[in-house]
């Protein structure tokens, strides 16, 4: 099987296990608060990564000299994560993961103040384009409009943000390092609130934790071995695979069924992305020295 092929296959499985973990937690989330939810995700999380990390070259590469940047990612890894999380309890799966998409975007805009990065026109465009499909998922001022996409977006900033620090920073961190603390400070932060948001699971929940927690670590590992075996150009674009895992899941455990609208908002949003990633591909092979 070509290298390329084995990459979009791990992407498309890691982008299957986030899926599947958005939805135990949207599942969890009817009786859960999205503290305990993603206590226990990264409780599982964690000691997997632990172990992966000790058989990809040894705990050393948990190593790092910046523990300041680390807390801030985690901290910013952590709004992330429960602002997701509780917006899954308030919008359908499809529409919550649509909306998610936006956090390329975002980037986009954000490099230019954050980074000193200059953004050219075509990735420009497509990230104010991107955002209008945002707006047409979102519809505010419609009778449709629902206050829990609002937390969607902050879901995407957070997120956004995230990845800017990971795109600064990330060449000079051990990978493994900055996938394991990004885990370790929410973990620490929802114990720490853990007291007053515990509701005692159910025997069936224990398992919904310890799911969720492995499709999580699974996916991790999954696009780390897509990039591995594809270019990110190549494998990045099948992220958005996770647009038909939301449908079909919201349809087949709750029901769900988006409008017109959304599957429309969804496509700009795509496209937008799409556009973006070819520009950066486009660029970087500009920039390759001729050997």
């Amino acid at each position: 099987m070509p290298s390329s092929l084995k990459g979009i296959l791990w992407m498309c499985a890691g982008v299957f296990c986030f899926s599947a973990g958005d939805a135990l937690s949207k599942w969890l989330g009817e009786v859960h608060s999205p503290v305990q939810i993603i206590f226990f995700r990264t409780l599982v999380s964690l000691p997997l990564i632990a172990l992966i990390a000790h058989f990809s070259g040894g705990l050393r590469k948990l190593s790092t000299q910046r523990p300041g940047l680390h807390l801030v990612r985690g901290l910013l890894a952590t709004a992330a994560m429960l602002c997701f999380v509780y917006s899954l309890t308030l919008l359908p799966l499809a529409e919550t993961t649509a909306i998610a998409f936006a956090a390329p975007l975002f980037v986009t805009l954000l490099s230019v103040p954050l980074l000193g990065e200059r953004v050219e026109r075509l990735p420009l465009t497509a990230a104010i384009v991107g955002f209008l499909g945002v707006l047409v998922v979102v519809r505010p001022g419609a009778e449709s409009f629902q206050p829990g996409a609002l937390v969607v977006v902050a879901t995407a900033l957070f997120y956004a943000l995230v990845m800017i620090t990971t795109r600064r920073y990330g060449a000079r961190e051990y990978l493994w390092a900055m996938v394991f603390y990004v885990t370790l400070v929410p973990l620490l932060v929802t114990g720490a609130l853990l007291p007053w948001a515990w509701q005692t699971p159910l025997p069936w929940h224990w398992l919904g934790f310890l799911a969720a927690g492995v499709f999580g670590i699974g996916a991790m590992a999954s696009i780390t071995l897509a990039f591995r075996h594809a270019p990110a150009a190549l494998a990045a674009p099948f992220d958005y695979t996770a647009m038909v895992w939301a449908v079909l899941l919201g349809w087949w455990f709750w029901d769900e069924q988006p409008d017109l609208w959304v599957y429309i908002g969804t496509l700009i949003i795509i496209a937008s992305g799409l556009a973006i990633a070819y520009h950066e591909k486009r660029t970087s092979l500009k920039r390759r020295p001729v050997s």
